[in-house]
């Protein structure tokens, strides 16, 4: 089995080209190498950058240098492949409304592109939506008051209403991904998937205050940085282990790439407040977080839980890592690669806790 990952330098990317790579698949990684997320988060070194590509060498996974905006080497990379996994984006809100040329440039050429080709050589393809595409009406279920037990009892679901609430260049380019993917279904009869992904953490994941914030508070609380918290430590999201989010690709293709539009989250299992996971990195780590707590920023979600029964119900697919195991392991691979963080974020930071 012949697959292409885009991005599959990025943290979601690398992970996917790992598994398929333990099964014996020809994966073949596509990545421009940007630095430009990666100077937003401070990783300024070229070690920090390509820590995922030297990884990927590693276990024996080839990257093509190539950006998906250009259609002629992504249709030659592309060539006899039997499956493309589409991780390539810009992810980030702030970025997103910063500059929403490059957000579109990215999330919705770039995606564009993806579909052509898949479409020209009838290969299913898997590509990344986001639960922002729901828009961020559900905040007002958040209060200041949110304990563990007051948690409102629900989750959200593929027929609730999207694009509702304060909307931003993100939501816009991230639906339209989806409409583009339902477009080749229902007009080419591409086998075709858009995961509406939430908050992915764990090892290899260089988070920053743009994205990425499990891994963020992770590494800020090791290196005893300080944080930023925009907005309440209240607020409430589902999370997701990053190797199970790279199993949802393996199995909707597995199961004969049922098309549609999927919830990829942790669920109910998962949710986690801010304050909990700061202290959860307190238990983990012995060290107390050092966070400021800051006016709210325009388009952020503050309350999320997704339910992933169309999945678990169409392909088989489910989360199995809970947040104690995975943050676990995600401090773990902070600890051990402590050097590279603070040649990165050029601090000078104390030393791990075993």
């Amino acid at each position: 089995m012949k697959v292409l990952v885009t991005g599959g330098c990025g943290f979601l990317g690398s992970h996917v080209c790992e598994l398929l790579k333990e099964r014996d698949w020809e994966v073949l990684s596509y990545d421009n190498l940007t630095k430009f997320e990666y100077a937003r988060t401070g990783y300024k070194t070229d070690k920090a950058r390509y820590y995922n590509l030297h990884f990927l060498e590693s276990i024996g996974v080839p990257t093509v240098i190539a950006d998906i905006k250009d259609l002629k080497t992504l249709t030659k990379m592309a060539n006899h492949s039997d499956y493309i996994v589409h991780t390539a984006a810009q992810p980030a809100m702030t970025v997103a409304i910063e500059d929403p040329v490059l957000d579109f440039d990215v999330n919705v050429k770039g995606t564009l592109n993806v579909l052509e080709v898949a479409r020209a050589n009838k290969t299913p393809v898997a590509l990344c939506s986001t639960i922002h595409v729901y828009g961020n009406e559900f905040n007002e279920l958040l209060t200041e008051g949110f304990t563990r037990l007051t948690y409102p009892e629900k989750s959200i679901n593929e027929e609730c209403a999207v694009m509702h609430g304060t909307l931003s260049p993100l939501h816009t380019s991230k639906r339209a991904v989806e409409l583009y993917t339902q477009a080749y279904i229902d007009t080419y009869n591409l086998p075709a998937t858009a995961f509406r992904l939430t908050g992915i953490y764990g090892p290899r994941q260089l988070g920053g205050e743009d994205h990425g914030w499990v891994a963020n508070f992770a590494i800020k609380t090791i290196l005893g940085l300080p944080m930023k918290i925009f907005g309440t430590d209240k607020q409430v999201r589902d999370i997701l282990y990053v190797k199970d989010a790279a199993k949802a690709f393996l199995s909707w293709y597995e199961a004969g790439c049922p098309p549609g539009i999927y919830n990829i989250g942790g669920g109910p299992e998962t949710t986690t407040s801010i304050r909990e996971l700061l202290d959860l990195l307190e238990e983990l780590t012995g060290r107390r977080s050092n966070a400021e707590l800051l006016p709210k920023r325009l388009g952020d979600l503050h309350w999320f839980v997704s339910d992933y029964s169309k999945a678990k119900e169409t392909f088989g697919w489910e989360p199995e890592v809970l947040p104690k195991e995975g943050v676990r392991e995600l401090v773990k691979w902070v600890e051990e690669n402590e050097e590279l963080f603070k040649q990165a974020l050029e601090v000078e930071a104390p030393r791990s806790i075993a």
